[in-house]
C-alpha cells in the first residue's frame, strides 16, 4: 500500500488536508516518501479525564492532535517516530473498551477504539509500520519506555505517602520516572532523566534515590575502567550526594494496579487503500 500510494497526488492532498487543518501551529508533514495511511478519532487518557483525538497515522509517524473542528480544525500536535513505539494490549474495564497503550521513550499513553474492529485495524497497521522502520533501518524495538502518568481522579490521597489528601488547596503532582500521583512533600527532588528533558523533572522520593543509587553505580563503573585517573584526584566521590529526606517511609512503595477511571467516547477510523 505505501509503495502504491507514495508519490502520488491523492497522497499529496491528503497530506495537504492534514497540514492545513493544523495550520500555522502545526509542521511541516510533507517530505518524500511519506505516506499517509490512516487517520481516526480515539479516546486518550489525559492527566483530568479521558478525551476525543485526532490521529493521523503515516508510514514512518504518527500524529495526534486536538479537536477544534472536527475535519476542519486541529491544535496542539504531537509528531511520535513510530521507530520509538511499542505497544501494548490493556483489558477492558467497566467505563472503557479496546484499550491499548502507546509507548515510547518521551511519553506512554492510555487510548481506546470505539469498537473491537478498530482496535485491530490499528494495532495491524501500526505493528505493520514499526516492523517495516525498524527491518530497514536494522534498528531494534525499544526497552526504554516513559511510565504513563496515573489519572487524577484515581486517587484522592498521594500514592506515596499514604497521608496526604488532595483539595482545591493541596494539589495533585506527578512523578516524572513512576507516574504516581503524589503530593509536594514526596515530590521535592527534581533529576536529569535527558531521554525526557533537557532540564530536570519533578520525582517521587522513592524514585530519587533509585536514581541516585543507579548514578552512583554508573559512576564507580566507570571510576574501576579508569582506575588510574581516579586514583590520581584526591578525595573523588562518584556519587552526586546522598538524599537527606527521611520523611518518606516508603510504605506503600507499591500502588494497586487494578483500579481504572476510564469513560468511553464515540470514535471513527479510517485507513486509505
Amino acid at each position: 500500500m505505501v509503495d502504491h500510494l507514495a508519490n502520488t497526488e491523492i497522497n499529496s492532498q491528503r497530506i495537504a488536508a492534514v497540514e492545513n487543518c493544523f495550520g500555522a501551529s502545526g509542521q511541516l508533514l510533507a517530505v518524500p516518501g511519506r505516506v499517509l495511511l490512516g487517520e481516526g478519532i480515539l479516546t486518550k487518557e489525559c492527566r483530568k479525564k479521558p478525551k476525543p483525538r485526532i490521529f493521523f497515522l503515516f508510514n514512518d509517524i504518527l500524529v495526534y492532535g486536538s479537536i477544534v473542528i472536527n475535519k476542519r480544525k486541529y491544535n496542539s500536535q504531537h509528531i511520535i517516530p513510530l521507530e520509538d513505539v511499542t505497544l501494548e494490549m490493556l483489558p477492558d474495564t467497566l467505563q472503557m473498551k479496546n484499550r491499548w497503550m502507546i509507548k515510547t521513550s518521551k511519553k506512554s499513553f492510555v487510548v481506546s477504539a470505539a469498537s473491537l474492529t478498530e482496535r485491530k485495524e490499528w494495532i495491524s497497521h501500526l505493528e505493520e509500520c514499526i516492523r517495516h522502520l525498524l527491518t530497514k533501518t536494522g534498528r531494534q524495538p525499544s526497552t526504554e519506555h516513559a511510565a504513563p502518568w496515573i489519572p487524577d481522579k484515581a486517587t484522592d490521597i498521594c500514592m506515596r505517602c499514604t497521608q496526604t489528601k488532595f483539595s482545591t488547596l493541596t494539589r495533585r503532582h506527578h512523578c516524572r520516572k513512576c507516574g504516581f500521583v503524589v503530593c509536594a512533600d514526596c515530590s521535592r527532588q527534581r533529576f536529569l532523566m535527558p531521554r525526557l528533558s533537557p532540564k530536570p523533572l519533578r520525582v517521587c522520593n522513592l524514585c530519587y534515590r533509585q536514581l541516585l543509587a543507579e548514578k552512583k553505580k554508573e559512576a564507580e563503573a566507570d571510576c574501576r575502567q579508569q582506575e588510574p585517573i581516579c586514583s590520581a584526584i584526591p578525595g573523588y566521590e562518584p556519587s552526586s550526594g546522598d538524599d537527606s529526606d527521611k520523611s518518606d517511609d516508603d510504605k506503600a512503595d507499591q500502588w494497586p494496579a487494578d483500579t481504572e477511571f476510564y469513560t468511553s467516547e464515540v470514535s471513527w477510523s479510517s485507513f486509505h487503500s
